[in-house]
């Protein structure tokens, strides 16, 4: 047996849109001049919808994970989604993730995640056991500062809409820290039933 080394920091996710992400580019903007502290904003570009996050694998984990995303893959068609408001985790008196919520067809997202998850738990990949709550990060939190807490910020916000994409593949992510920041490149990409 070969000790392959696990050098691939991957994940599993969704990509919206463009126009998606520069709507939450913009918020971004706002939210930067409403709150500050120790924040690390995440680049337009580095919002995705992930389905799984799988740490560090190896090649072989790369060829197991495609062949079980290309059998989920092809069981869905395209389904929308919408981004919209704002909430934070844990909760809002001690916030650590600033994310905007997902709507839409949450059937399909959810149903298409836990099946995922089954078969990744099948080979080796240990099943998050804590609810499934699509979302994107618009940034991590290490210490706050606003006045009155993050509360009055999220109510501000309360209506914000970033838009509806189309989901028509899953994409493996590849993610290299740097000094600057996460940097993603794609392994591979599994387009939805009709989508190839």
């Amino acid at each position: 047996m070969t000790n392959e080394s696990k050098d691939i920091r991957a994940f599993l996710a969704i990509e919206p849109s463009g126009q998606v992400l520069q709507a939450i580019a913009r918020e971004q903007e706002k939210l930067q001049r409403e709150i500050a502290g120790r924040i690390s904003w995440t680049k337009t570009g580095g919002q995705h919808l992930t389905l799984k996050f799988f740490d560090n694998i190896s090649a072989a984990d790369v060829e197991n994970i495609r062949l079980v995303v290309e059998k989920h893959a092809t069981r869905f068609t395209p389904f929308s989604l919408t981004v919209e408001k704002l909430g934070v985790f844990p909760d809002s008196h001690k916030p650590r993730v600033l994310w905007s919520n997902i709507a839409g067809h949450i059937g399909e997202i959810t149903a298409l995640q836990a099946a995922l998850d089954e078969d990744f738990e099948a080979i080796g990949f240990a099943r998050d056991h804590r609810p499934y709550k699509p979302h994107l990060t618009l940034a991590r939190i290490k210490t706050l500062q606003a006045i009155g807490g993050i509360s009055p910020v999220l109510g501000r916000h309360n209506h914000f809409q970033a838009g509806e994409f189309v989901v028509r593949e899953l994409i493996l992510f590849q993610s290299r820290l740097s000094p600057q920041g996460a940097v993603y490149s794609k392994l591979a990409a599994f387009p939805l039933a009709g989508c190839s």
